[in-house]
């Protein structure tokens, strides 16, 4: 390997949504893009067991896009096998990262505890995949960066961030080496988003890795404002509660602001409602923080902490699981799969009156992606629990770019790139998107396997003899 070539490895986000993560290799040097941990279906969750496919210790860096856990929450493993490099990423993903992957460790500790003390695990005993101390290691490497400002990262390799929408200082990376320009996506959000300006143009590059989440369909034309008071609505006319898995960083601040709005028109009746999710209470306050990275004011960001009661203890926790009258509850995680949520599923979701409202994607095999399908029980806590509630998805509240919003993105750029490749999508998404692309844009497009390598050497190297 050369300074005059680059390999790119694609180790996640290659034939589903989560666990990105990128390699890439030149004049003998290794840069980690992303650092994500995999997320639910069985067989990838697994892979965050397995041995490491690159040798921790032989990465110099890592550049991470947002600190969303599947783009970052695997970055404590790592440094546990011995990485100890430079973590460089946007200013405000700095405290999301020490709100987001604290709380990742906690979770796993917690669920690993509580597996050990019921006895339901198939280990004995059930280890968490990491420690608090594992990710305060990983919090102590963190550097920022400014945006639109290329900063070495390796030795003859520059990185710089653009703005890409969806979630408070996450970005799109462009990484320059002596073998040519490849640009990142990341998680790409929408121009029309209510809480997050539109992602910057995408930069000139000679390879563009993109996002597919919604990679096959459109985002509904509908009023979110609207559509949700009409699901409250009705819940609360039945006498039942309304329970929203939320991610806690982004979408639980959209909630909080449409809910809230509504609330100040009376477009919905005055029931309480509840913020469970400690991380979600403090990621709330850091839009003060950053008040150019979004579209609230300063009184839209103060009235965040006034459309609910934050709720902090454990024992508060547990008695809105015994309460009955119409209330509204917003707890993490987005997708079900860990959290305090999953005590308000077992504690609701038996009743026909109440309704669970998912407000994003949800990835395949976790419970979330169950609920939408239909399922009729869920099992929470090592127990099958019944779904008798009614169960919604609003998909006009996602924080991604639809296939219209990535195939705009993507021709902003000055021109087309030689390769496009495109991840971060269940197969589905990824090819539809592939297949729109190739037709419309640019003729080489590939969706990449797990493990599978690229390689492009600089024009420079083509011409030695």
């Amino acid at each position: 390997m050369t300074g005059l070539s680059v390999k790119l490895t694609f180790l996640g986000a290659a034939g589903t949504v989560t666990g990105s993560k990128y390699l890439l290799e030149t004049g003998g040097h290794r840069l980690l893009l992303d650092c994500g941990l995999f997320q639910g279906l069985k067989r990838l969750r697994e892979r965050n067991w397995q041995p490491l496919a690159f040798d921790a210790r032989g990465i110099d860096a890592v550049v991470l896009t947002h600190a969303h856990i599947d783009h970052s929450g695997f970055l404590p493993v790592v440094v546990r096998a011995g990485f100890s490099g430079p973590v460089y990423c946007s200013a405000a993903t700095v405290p999301l990262l020490r709100l987001m992957l604290l709380d990742s460790a906690h979770l796993q500790e917690e669920a690993a505890e509580f597996a050990n003390r019921h006895r339901f695990s198939k280990h004995s005993p059930a280890l968490p995949l990491y420690t608090r101390a594992d990710a305060e290691a990983a919090l102590r490497l963190l550097q920022p960066l400014e945006w639109a400002r290329a900063r070495a990262v390796l030795p003859g390799v520059t990185a710089s961030l653009s703005p890409a929408g969806h979630l408070l200082g996450a970005a799109s990376v462009l990484v320059q080496t002596a073998a040519g320009r490849i640009l990142f996506s990341g998680d790409l959000g929408r121009p029309d988003d209510l809480l997050m300006p539109a992602p910057a143009a995408a930069p000139e590059a000679d390879w563009i890795v993109i996002e597919s989440t919604y990679g096959d369909r459109r985002h509904p034309h509908t009023d979110p404002y609207a559509e949700l008071a009409a699901v409250i609505d009705r819940t609360v006319r039945r006498g039942g509660v309304v329970v929203i898995p939320s991610f806690a960083v982004g979408r639980a601040q959209t909630l909080l602001h449409l809910i809230g709005g509504l609330k100040a028109r009376a477009a919905i009746a005055d029931v309480p409602v509840y913020l469970n999710s400690p991380m979600a209470s403090e990621a709330s306050v850091l839009y003060q923080r950053f008040p150019r990275e979004h579209r609230l004011s300063a009184e839209q960001c103060r009235d965040l902490s006034r459309a609910a009661h934050f709720v902090s203890s454990i024992e508060e926790s547990k008695q809105l699981n015994l309460r009955r009258e119409p209330m509204i509850i917003i707890s993490a995680s987005g997708m079900a799969t860990g959290g305090r949520v999953l005590h308000h599923l077992q504690a609701f979701a038996p009743d026909e009156r109440n309704t669970i409202i998912f407000t994003g994607f949800q990835a395949a095999g976790t419970r979330g992606a169950s609920m939408v399908a239909g399922a009729e029980t869920v099992k929470l806590h090592g127990e099958w629990v019944p779904v008798r509630a009614e169960v919604v998805q609003l998909h006009n509240l996602s924080s991604h770019a639809d296939r219209d919003q990535l195939l705009a993105w993507i021709k902003s750029a000055p021109r087309a790139p030689e390769r496009v490749f495109v991840t971060h999508g269940e197969p589905p998404a990824a090819e539809a998107l592939r297949a729109e692309i190739r037709r419309a844009y640019c003729p080489n497009v590939t969706v990449p396997e797990y493990g599978e390598t690229q390689e492009r050497a600089s024009p420079a190297a083509a011409r030695l003899p």
